[in-house]
């Protein structure tokens, strides 16, 4: 691509959390400068008890396919839905190679802090960040500290086979990440158990 007239991702980069960040839509734009023939196809996996698992897809015009998956809570996000997809068409694209060096998608050392965007313009949530900052500390911790769901403690599971992990291992990996046992994790940390397992699932595919 001519970098000279084509799509050019730093004039459209913000920060969050003190580093700069790709949004989900200007990596789609990114993604039909280069490639107006790629297909992208979202896939709702599993949808109950205000939880959503989207897998999203990416196959450019060379033959190089990506999946990405995302899965939220309506707890963490009212509209989760829309964020879950948004989550698996942005961890797509990344592995991709759009908008990897410009989000933490993959970064799961930081995943109390983890980011996710929703498919709408950036300025128009700039009040929602402002208000969730106001929140009280102690509404954030007691949060943070709602026990995980049988839902997704089934999917963690679930999600274990399919990464050919035993349960000792799972337990291992959760030990080392948060501390304790599955059995007692928080929503917040089950959610980034489950983003650690997809990640490997993803690299297992990838490296395939």
């Amino acid at each position: 691509m001519d970098n000279t007239t084509g799509f050019d991702p730093g004039r459209y980069l913000t920060r969050v959390n003190g580093s700069e960040y790709l949004e989900v839509k200007w990596r789609l734009v990114w993604l039909r400068d280069q490639h107006p023939e790629a297909q992208l196809e979202t896939d709702l996996v599993n949808h109950g008890d205000d939880f959503a698992l989207f897998r999203a897809k990416v196959t450019l015009p060379s033959g190089a396919v990506a999946t990405g998956w995302g899965s939220e809570h309506r707890d963490d996000f009212r509209d989760y839905i829309e964020k879950a997809e948004t989550k698996a068409i942005g961890r797509a694209l990344a592995a991709l190679g759009f908008g990897t060096q410009f989000c933490p998608d993959f970064d799961f050392g930081a995943a109390r802090g983890k980011v996710v965007d929703a498919p709408i313009d950036f300025a128009a949530t700039r009040g929602n960040r402002r208000d969730a900052a106001r929140q009280p500390a102690s509404s954030v911790a007691a949060s943070a500290e709602i026990g995980a769901t049988a839902k997704q403690l089934k999917f963690i599971e679930a999600m274990a086979r399919e990464a050919n992990l035993t349960p000792a291992e799972v337990e291992q990996i959760a030990l080392e990440a948060f501390g304790g046992s599955t059995r007692g994790l928080s929503r917040q940390d089950a959610s980034a158990l489950i983003d650690r397992l997809r990640s490997r699932m993803t690299d297992s595919a990838l490296a395939s």
